[in-house]
């Protein structure tokens, strides 16, 4: 029976005796209530019933997320998310333990007087604009005072910037209206583009028929004058040449009437003394002209 108890004894002994930590963990060990030791990842020994371990430290990164409201610079309150990443310094693993009773609510407390302090000083466009340098503020006002306490602070973001219902609807409202105004100057735009290329189009297509006529009466001319030459050439005096082509030219120009089915012109009667007078008319208009180019000539 001696022998039982005295195994028993051993054997909560050697249990009380021996521990293991996990990875990423540390455990502290006090002697009597007064700190010991920190001891880290594997298999670990202390004095039975004489040492203890108060808690085992967590040495992952940790994330702890925040929401802070306050108002901005142009009085519109907003709520900004903020997420802070942090962990346990690996040689202050004590210090973060025994110097605060509450590290959450110590980086909560930094966290809400950073963000009070920063985002009043800009508007809220600014606050959309800056929310990386608002996290650099809090990391860098976290890493100034909580390094002292055993804890590194890896990151800090702002997650989300939540301004009041009202003001969003009246942020799409105006968001809205600039793209209405920004779709009316496209549109606006792309009929002056068209008008002006349409006008464009109307005047190059007028220059080149007026070339068109241009050379086409330059043609008539010159066929004109080499008939005249060669009517000349049978010793037909200029009076009877001209009545020739006008006759040729009527009739050329009754033939081309007489093509269309469509036309509506009427025909009144008519004699060849009629041409005899166009003959006479044309020939007093060119010895008109004639005269007044002289005249004008004469007096320069």
């Amino acid at each position: 029976m001696l022998t039982l108890v005295l195994v028993l004894f051993v054997f909560i002994l050697f249990w009380d005796s021996v521990f293991i930590v996990q990875s990423q963990t540390a455990a502290i060990v006090e002697r009597f209530g007064k700190f010991d030791s920190i001891r880290h990842e594997g298999l670990n020994f202390k004095l039975p019933f004489i040492d203890r371990i108060v808690t085992r430290r967590n040495l992952k990164i940790m994330q702890q997320d925040i929401e802070v409201e306050t108002k901005t610079k142009d009085n519109v309150f907003v709520k900004t998310k903020v997420s802070v990443q942090y962990q346990i310094i690996r040689d202050k693993v004590g210090d973060s333990y025994y110097r605060l009773s509450d590290p959450v609510a110590q980086i909560e407390s930094y966290i809400f007087d950073v963000v009070r302090s920063e985002i009043p000083k800009l508007t809220l466009d600014e606050v959309f604009e800056s929310k990386d340098s608002v996290a650099l503020a809090i990391k860098t006002s976290l890493e100034d005072s909580m390094d002292d306490f055993g804890f590194q602070i890896i990151r800090s973001l702002i997650t989300d910037i939540d301004p009041d219902e009202k003001v969003k609807n009246s942020m799409n409202e105006i968001n809205a209206a600039e793209r209405l105004r920004e779709a009316a100057l496209a549109k606006a735009e792309a009929e002056k583009i068209a008008i002006v290329k349409q006008a464009e189009a109307h005047a190059e297509s007028k220059r080149l028929q007026g070339m068109g006529m241009a050379n086409q009466r330059k043609e008539i001319a010159m066929g004109l004058k080499l008939s005249i030459e060669d009517l000349k050439a049978t010793g037909i005096n200029n009076d009877e040449v001209l009545t020739i082509l006008l006759i040729t030219q009527h009739y050329d120009a009754l033939e081309a009437m007489s093509k269309n089915s469509a036309t509506n012109t009427i025909m009144v009667p008519y004699s060849s003394s009629n041409v005899t007078g166009m003959r006479d008319q044309i020939q007093e208009a060119i010895l008109a002209s004639a005269k007044a180019e002289a005249h004008i000539t004469s007096h320069r």
